[in-house]
């Protein structure tokens, strides 16, 4: 899968769009799985193709451990959606969403808090590699649920 840099801009602008659309019509305090419903919805209606729970192989130096990691949502096979509703984003939750990149080796993803008064507060860029050449991102391989 070749990935243009003008694709990825697209994408999580659109990405960006929904979710404060959601957050306009919903507002802060609820639950992060409300959120997860309400922005999957709004991503269908906007024609955005999206997988939710994305169930992702863990490998330990190169050995598969048989278990799986959950992202929250993968758009459009390459950006990686990790969702929160916490009082406040902390280092961990970058560091969550990095660990999520690597695992899938893929470069960017967005880590979005809905427990804002404004969601552009609450969204933050995460990229896995500063230097990832975005035409190299790898087709993802969900396993099967």
């Amino acid at each position: 899968m070749i990935v243009s840099e003008e694709r990825v801009i697209g994408v999580s602008g659109r990405l960006i769009a929904a979710a404060i659309e959601v957050h306009h019509v919903v507002g802060p305090g609820l639950l992060e799985s409300i959120y997860e419903e309400c922005l999957c919805r709004e991503l269908s209606l906007r024609r955005v193709s999206f997988e939710r729970q994305v169930e992702v192989p863990v490998t330990y130096k190169s050995t598969d451990l048989g278990t799986r990691h959950r992202l929250d949502m993968l758009i459009e096979g390459f950006l990686v959606i990790e969702l929160k509703s916490v009082e406040k984003l902390l280092p961990i939750h970058q560091a969550q969403i990095l660990t999520e990149l690597r695992l899938c080796n893929l470069p960017l993803g967005l880590l979005i808090n809905f427990n804002v008064p404004t969601l552009k507060a609450g969204i933050k860029r995460v990229v896995n590699d500063p230097g990832f050449d975005l035409r190299r991102v790898l087709p993802h391989r969900p396993s099967h649920r």
